[in-house]
């Protein structure tokens, strides 16, 4: 399988934007973001590197392209502004012939994140919203929460900002500084 990144909850950080895809996905074939792209919330701090007009300028200049689900802080002025769409409340894509579904996961429970991707025949089903990343198989079917790449909004007790990249069939959760593999499965 081609080489795909993964990510969350960016929230208007550039800064690390910018660390996550010159060091893994400037090579990627796609990228996929699980939503809070821009907005840093109304329950998060508002850190240095929050500049969401620069993050605007280096998405919509992003030679890869992106699949984006909404999240929580989206709104419709982001998808006003951003190149790509914001597609709600899912987004899947398929590739050599795996179903990928994509929704921030900010609605839905864990049960209802097992059934919804049953339902739709997902191989891979991508959340984000926590803030801490997950790995999880069940069925054949992985649940994955890249979590947040953004180490001053991490929920982890770490605080390890982290995102996920799927190659060779392989999903891979790593922390952003250090390219650390955190956790990983098989797809299939």
């Amino acid at each position: 399988m081609m080489k795909i990144g993964i990510i969350s909850d960016t929230h208007g950080c550039v800064e690390t934007w910018r660390k996550v895809y010159e060091n893994y996905f400037k090579d990627a074939a796609l990228i996929l973001h699980a939503g809070d792209v821009l907005y840093h919330g109304p329950r998060n701090l508002i850190l240095p590197e929050y500049n969401p007009k620069a993050l605007i300028e280096e998405l919509n200049g992003c030679p890869v392209p992106m699949v984006t689900a909404a999240g929580n802080c989206d709104a419709e002025v982001d998808a006003m502004v951003l190149n790509q769409p914001i597609l709600s409340p899912y987004a899947y894509v398929m590739i050599e012939g795996k179903r990928i579904v994509i929704n921030h996961g900010h609605l839905l429970d864990e049960e209802a994140i097992w059934q919804t991707a049953g339902c739709m025949q997902a191989v891979l089903f991508i959340t984000g919203h926590t803030h801490v990343a997950s790995l999880k198989k069940q069925e054949g079917i992985i649940w994955l929460n890249p979590g947040s790449p953004v180490s001053g909004l991490s929920k982890r007790e770490d605080k390890k900002g982290t995102f996920a990249i799927i190659e060779d069939n392989r999903v891979f959760v790593m922390e952003v500084n250090t390219g650390e593999i955190i956790l990983s499965d098989v797809m299939g």
